[in-house]
């Protein structure tokens, strides 16, 4: 059983592309799922997330302060710069602008943890950088958005940050509280915790895509290309911001993927209580592309083992971020 749901969790970049498809051609199969829906149901994705930590993880920061600093720089820096260039480079219509500049400011997706397993890259720093940039996603998210999107339409800062509050820190904190202290109920719903984080994320961003379908389908290869461009650009420039560093191929990989995906469901929830509707459109598209190509340099990462036997060693941080 265990088994199989950890087979249908790694197939989420399916279950997202499918759920987008099918958006576009029968929006009403999605669109109910809406309003509150979307803020519970990225309550719940947090909530899973939180009772996965405990206070353990909070100490493996201080085994390995640099690397996860540097992660956290490389989420914060390349990925809002990069959103915004983007928008101004294909001139993208002021909704979907704000939309890519916001995603773009949203700390790294906890799906980035299952594609660096897949990778074989470093799993425990993977964890450990989607922690850190979650809860910096409080001061950051807001603050950056403000500061990148103004250019774009004003912006109510405090407002961001008060519902970053409410759908990020508290749910990560009840489930941090749940993992302590409910033990037994926890170890039952983690199995299928996972699943059920995929599933919530494909109804927030089908739903999304389902309530916008006329305007995805008008804006073309516009708004797509330049969604690809964030995240194709995140994960090469998290890459070789790594490397610049002097890491090795394995915390690159992971550093690649933790600033190439998006805690997307995020933005959605911002985009549509601070913005418009058609601002989540490209938080949702994001979900998607940032889970193929993710998925793709997994697959190519699995078949390409790092150079020298120092490299194969993910799970041992010392080796890992010791360069």
């Amino acid at each position: 059983m265990r088994r199989a749901l950890e087979w249908l969790t790694n197939l989420f970049p399916i279950w997202v592309l499918l759920g987008g498809a099918l958006a576009l051609i029968w929006p009403h199969l999605f669109t109910w799922f809406s309003g509150q829906a979307i803020v519970w149901g990225l309550a719940v994705i947090m909530l899973g997330m939180g009772i996965t930590l405990s206070i353990d993880d909070f100490k493996g920061v201080l085994a390995m302060p640099r690397a996860v600093a540097m992660g956290f720089a490389a989420q914060y820096l390349i990925m809002p710069f990069l959103g915004w260039a983007v928008a101004r480079l294909l001139k993208l219509p002021t909704p979907f602008a704000v939309g890519l500049i916001l995603v773009a400011c949203c700390p790294g997706g906890t799906a980035s943890n299952v594609v660096t397993y897949i990778a074989r890259a470093h799993v425990a720093l993977s964890v450990l950088m989607t922690m850190c940039s979650t809860f910096g996603a409080i001061i950051m998210t807001p603050l950056l958005t403000k500061w990148l999107a103004g250019t774009y339409v004003p912006v109510d800062g405090w407002g961001l940050f008060w519902s970053t509050v409410q759908v990020v820190l508290l749910p990560l904190l009840i489930g941090i509280g749940l993992h302590h202290f409910s033990p037994r109920a926890v170890r039952t719903v983690t199995p299928v915790a996972p699943l059920i984080s995929v599933l919530m994320i494909v109804l927030i961003c089908a739903s999304v895509i389902g309530q916008n379908a006329n305007e995805v389908k008008q804006s073309g290869g516009l708004l797509l290309l330049g969604v690809f461009l964030l995240h194709a650009g995140g994960f090469f420039l998290g890459y070789w911001f790594a490397r610049i560093f002097g890491y090795d191929q394995i915390v690159c990989r992971t550093v690649s993927i933790e600033v190439g995906m998006q805690n997307s469901g995020l933005g959605v929830v911002l985009a549509r209580k601070h913005f418009s509707p058609q601002a989540a459109v490209p938080c949702a598209i994001s979900a998607t592309f940032h889970s193929v190509i993710g998925s793709i340099c997994a697959g190519v990462w699995r078949l390409r083992s790092p150079r020298n036997a120092a490299e194969r060693r993910p799970s041992d941080p010392a080796r890992a971020a010791s360069r």
